[in-house]
């Protein structure tokens, strides 16, 4: 929290108001990017097993669901950086 300060105050310092919010918005930025890939990338290939083989899409369903949350739970956790970030 201190390094947050220290970094505000040099940026208001220079005359740059915004700094808190330029940092919130490349955490949220870069940390959806990660997620986003995984995502696609999990349910693409649940839904090409699927296709593939009708018949197991109840035992492929629960991992994908689990990992999903967990690939979920990275975009928040970038949110709540950037939140912490903009001082809200």
């Amino acid at each position: 929290m201190e390094a947050a300060l220290a970094i505000q105050q040099a940026a208001q310092q220079v005359g740059v108001a915004s700094a808190p919010g330029m940092a919130a918005a490349v955490a949220i930025s870069v940390g959806a990017i990660g997620p986003g890939l995984g995502i696609g990338y999990g349910v693409g290939k649940a839904m090409e097993a699927i296709g593939r083989n009708p018949e197991v899409s109840g035992p492929i369903l629960v991992p994908m669901l689990i990992g999903l949350g967990f690939a979920e739970a990275i975009a928040i956790y970038a949110l709540l950086i950037a939140f912490i970030l903009s001082g809200r």
